[in-house]
């Protein structure tokens, strides 16, 4: 009789070889009027596989597209194509804001943490997830690369998986590997995957790093959000020791600190010694830093961003950023107004985890103007704003003129609180519409 382990192993050779590339054109055959369509996240987004099936507009209805923020032009949300593709996006890009300000797509609040949990449970079915992978290794096994988050859970509930296999993924390590044989068809591509360049900081951000930069301890664990203040925070902390990151994206800003010594995670009670995340988007020098790398573990991120795993973490320092935020400390993070313009994401994960965390700080940073010259800071909220983090939950506001401390402060201590760091253009106003709200202050 014939070794089990043997054949096992000699089977997935034989489906090694009996599955080859197809063209973009027959691998997005599978997906049929009807089918709810994952598409894979960020930098991982399999834009040929997308231009595919979107030039498929014509012969398909009422295909249910799934996905949070995306890199690429997302032609499936143009008015021509409704009658084919209704977009439904968890976390809002560039790409789609237009769309669904205008009514062609559609967003679906949620933590981030639970988008897999509505994959999983059925409350969001997929029939079709479209992905980006790293070449199979000599078992046969690739990698989600730099987008594991909810991609592994739609991999996972899939009927059909549809695969861009691209040299230039990097091959991560942690939840992200699935096996060729899962494959419904695969197409072969080599290609760039997209960059997030930083851009030069503005006076305002290398000052709101500086604010937060004091905030955090050594031997803290770090969360840090996209964009400009993130990579400000992190441009300030070359002389802090032993930091541990454990957060939903990571960034170039960390590199550095890598190579500095700076980041060592020696102190993370979870995954001690190394860097957790569930995707990340920069520029090659990232990739490059995570390919084959067991420094940093992409994880599922529904643990990643689980309220339960974040606090029992020391000192937790979650930064996140705001649009707007209210003389009460009501934070809008989604939507100007009515219009959406991302998302709820991790924010409320870890806000909450950072703050159950011993001696842990969550912080919302902004600057205090618009480019307009609007205060960010409000008595009230614009008219049909999102309240993504509840002023139950906030506790530390940054600006470029420091830093404040909300928790436990009633109405009136915040506001005073906040209008001292806003923009002292405003300052005068916001303290009228305060005084005739709480009638003395």
């Amino acid at each position: 009789m014939d070794d089990p382990i043997v054949s096992a192993g000699s089977l997935k050779s034989e489906l090694c070889e009996m599955k080859k590339a197809t063209t973009p054109k027959s691998a997005v055959k599978h997906i049929q009027s009807g089918d709810h369509v994952y598409i894979h996240t960020a930098g991982a987004t399999p834009n040929t596989l997308v231009k595919a099936m979107t030039e498929r507009a014509d012969e398909l209805v009422g295909v249910e597209l799934y996905h949070m923020h995306t890199e690429g032009p997302a032609p499936y949300t143009k008015p021509e194509y409704r009658k084919a593709f209704h977009v439904n996006s968890f976390f809002l890009g560039a790409n789609c804001r237009s769309a669904t300000a205008d009514g062609y797509a559609d967003f679906i609040p949620s933590f981030l943490s639970e988008i897999p949990i509505m994959f999983r449970n059925g409350v969001v079915p997929i029939d079709v997830a479209l992905i980006q992978v790293s070449p199979p290794d000599s078992h046969g096994f690739c990698s989600l690369g730099i987008s594991v988050d909810a991609s592994k859970a739609a991999v996972d509930v899939a009927k059909l998986v549809v695969a861009q296999i691209n040299p230039r993924m990097p091959r991560t390590h942690g939840d992200g590997m699935i096996h060729i044989s899962r494959f419904a068809d695969y197409i072969e591509v080599n290609e760039e995957l997209p960059e997030l360049q930083s851009h030069p900081l503005t006076k305002e951000e290398k000052q709101i790093g500086e604010h937060i930069a004091e905030l955090i301890e050594d031997r803290s664990t770090l969360q840090l959000g996209i964009g400009a203040i993130p990579d400000a925070v992190l441009s300030c902390l070359c002389n802090h020791k032993d930091l541990g990151i454990h957060t939903e994206m990571l960034s170039d800003g960390v590199v550095p600190l890598v190579e500095q010594g700076v980041v060592t995670n020696k102190f993370k009670t979870r995954h001690k010694d190394v860097i957790v995340s569930g995707f990340l988007l920069g520029t090659r020098k990232l990739y490059d830093f995570v390919d084959d790398n067991p420094l940093v573990r992409i994880l599922d991120i529904q643990y990643v961003n689980d309220t339960a795993v974040i606090r029992k973490m020391p000192k937790m320092i979650s930064i996140n950023s705001a649009i707007e935020v209210d003389i009460t400390g009501q934070v809008s993070a989604d939507s100007i107004g009515t219009r959406i313009y991302s998302g709820v994401g991790g924010q409320m994960d870890f806000i909450r985890g950072a703050s159950l965390s011993p001696g842990g700080k969550p912080i919302i940073a902004l600057t205090s103007v618009t480019k307009r010259g609007d205060s960010k800071i409000s008595s009230m909220l614009k008219p049909g704003a999102g309240v993504v983090t509840t002023r139950a939950h906030v506790h530390y506001i940054v600006t470029e003129y420091g830093a404040v401390d909300l928790y436990g402060k009633n109405l009136r201590e915040r506001a005073h609180a906040l209008i001292n760091i806003a923009h002292p253009d405003h300052r005068e106003l916001l303290s009228k519409e305060a005084f005739e709200r709480f009638k003395q202050f």
